[in-house]
């Protein structure tokens, strides 16, 4: 048993490394909205550290980051999203183009992803 989870500790540690990609940032970052009230679906350029409203929310893209080479298959942004009326954000944090269900945002009226950064 202690060889075992040794084993595992080496692999983990061994794997976490390698997992490390380069990465470049992007000047901005594209993001679909939808409306799930009216069922509009919007795209959306957001340039970094600027933002854009649709509707009652206004998103803050504060940074675009993808792997060297591949600024749609693994990008990720950080973004800050708020509503009209409330003073905390709705969503803060990072979301990835290729898992957009690994951090969404929970609004009841809005959905927001994350599709690629914009490059030039």
């Amino acid at each position: 048993m202690k060889r075992l989870t040794a084993l595992a500790c080496a692999c983990v540690i061994a794997t976490s490394g390698a997992a490390q990609l380069a990465t470049s940032n992007g000047s901005g970052v594209n993001v679909r909205a939808l409306d799930k009230l009216t069922g509009k679906v919007s795209d959306l350029e957001i340039a970094a550290r600027q933002k854009t409203t649709i509707g009652r929310i206004t998103i803050t893209a504060d940074e675009c980051r993808y792997p060297n080479g591949n600024a749609a298959g693994e990008a990720y942004a950080h973004m800050t999203i708020t509503e009209i009326g409330i003073d905390a954000p709705v969503y803060q944090g990072w979301m990835i183009a290729s898992s957009p269900a690994l951090n969404p945002m929970d609004h009841p009226r809005y959905d927001v992803w994350v599709l690629r950064c914009i490059t030039s």
